[in-house]
């Protein structure tokens, strides 16, 4: 079973609430796991956090959401200035900033960016999905993977 959808969200943090509502209703509705469904949406809106402080002068930034074989992959595309340099470490306790991209690399299984300065950034989040145990979307995938073996 594979579902994709888009979302074209103002570039306004009022417009994260909805992202995760719509991204965490699939997941849920397929049987993914709710430690699974966390683990994504605290990724997804660390993202979304940072299309909106970051995305201008563009008034909107766009979430592509791919879920099919087992994996849930997020795309979130801003037309900001990008990325300067990549976070190797936490910055020290009493910062306010600085920690999203650490934490979206701690809860999913891959995390890259694709940057064009002056022109945007994608941040590209993948995360293999785990499944409750009556999940059907899971069921559908474990046959798919036996027949093909």
């Amino acid at each position: 079973m594979d579902i994709e959808f888009s979302l074209a969200m103002p570039r306004d943090a009022i417009g994260i609430p909805m992202v995760r509502r719509v991204v965490g209703d699939a997941l849920r509705s397929l049987g993914v796991t709710e430690e699974c469904v966390s683990d994504i949406l605290l990724a997804t809106s660390e993202a979304c956090a940072n299309a909106v402080r970051h995305g201008g002068p563009a008034n909107r930034y766009e979430v592509m959401a791919t879920i099919g074989n087992g994996r849930c992959e997020l795309r979130v595309a801003d037309e900001g200035e990008g990325l300067h340099m990549i976070p190797r470490q936490y910055p020290p306790a009493e910062t306010e900033n600085g920690r999203g991209i650490l934490i979206m690399r701690a809860v999913v299984d891959d995390l890259s960016f694709d940057i064009t300065p002056g022109r945007g950034t994608t941040v590209r989040l993948s995360k293999e999905l785990d499944w409750d145990e009556d999940a059907i979307a899971h069921h559908l995938t474990l046959d798919r993977h036996l027949a093909g073996v």
